[in-house]
C-alpha cells in the first residue's frame, strides 16, 4: 500500500477499521517490548523501528542516508505484514519463532525472508510478537547485520 503519511499516527489513521485496529495493537506491542535504543519512524512508506544514525552512523548499506532498519509494520493489499530483519539474519531466532508460532497459532505460518504475513487479523499472535520484539537489542542487531552485510 502506498502512502504519503509522514508519521505513524497518520499512517494508521488512513487505514480501514480492521487494519487500523491490528496495526495499532502491533504498534503498541512493539513500542512496549522493543529494547531501548530503537527509534520509531516512517521508513520505506511503513512504520519502522530502526537503529538511528546516533547509534550506527554508517546507516543501511543500500542507502547510508537511511538508518539501519530492524522491524517494519505495514498494511499491504491482502494482509498485514511484519518485516523482522533479525529473523531473516539469525537462524537461531528463526527456529525459535517458527516453533513457537506452530505451537500457538492454529493457522499455517505465512512467511517470506523477513516478512510475516497475517491475512486474518484474528489470528495475529500479539503476545508472541511482543516476545519476538524483546529478542535483540540494537547492539546485537548491529553485530548480526555487520556479519551479514555485503562488503
Amino acid at each position: 500500500m502506498t502512502t504519503k503519511a509522514s508519521t505513524p499516527k497518520a499512517y494508521i489513521d488512513q487505514l480501514p477499521a480492521d487494519r487500523k485496529k491490528a496495526i495499532s495493537k502491533l504498534r503498541t506491542i512493539l513500542r512496549k517490548h522493543l529494547p531501548k535504543g530503537f527509534k520509531e519512524e516512517m521508513n520505506y512508506n511503513m512504520i519502522g523501528y530502526v537503529v538511528p544514525h546516533s547509534m550506527y552512523p554508517d546507516g543501511y548499506h543500500c542507502n547510508p542516508s537511511q538508518p539501519l532498519p530492524f522491524i517494519n509494520l505495514a498494511s499491504q493489499k491482502s494482509h498485514v505484514a511484519l518485516y523482522h530483519m533479525g529473523i531473516y539474519s539469525d537462524k537461531k531466532l528463526m527456529t525459535w519463532f517458527t516453533k513457537r508460532y506452530g505451537e500457538e497459532v492454529p493457522t499455517k505460518l505465512d512467511m517470506g525472508k523477513s516478512c510475516i504475513r497475517f491475512k486474518k487479523m484474528e489470528t495475529i499472535p500479539y503476545e508472541l510478537i511482543g516476545e519476538l520484539a524483546t529478542k535483540l537489542t540494537p547492539q546485537e542487531w548491529i553485530k548480526i547485520y555487520e556479519k551479514h552485510k555485503p562488503s
